[in-house]
């Protein structure tokens, strides 16, 4: 069975990824990225993208520590 509907990627406040359908309201806290597309395109795409997968909090904390 193959899947042909559209996603979109989405990222939230702390950077992380994930994909939405693209006919779905955004869930609170979710912005759209700009990437549409098919499951597997958008998800290739954020692992182009998404390459911390620490939350942006938890690195800005950790960048302090190291100052």
């Amino acid at each position: 069975m193959t899947d042909e509907r559209t996603y979109q990627v989405v990222v939230n406040d702390e950077e992380q990824y994930s994909i939405w359908l693209a006919d779905r309201e955004l869930p609170a806290g979710w912005r759209a990225e700009g990437t549409r597309g098919g499951r597997e395109e958008c998800l290739a795409h954020i692992g182009q993208v998404w390459t911390d997968m620490r939350p942006s909090s938890l690195r800005r904390h950790m960048a302090q520590a190291q100052a």
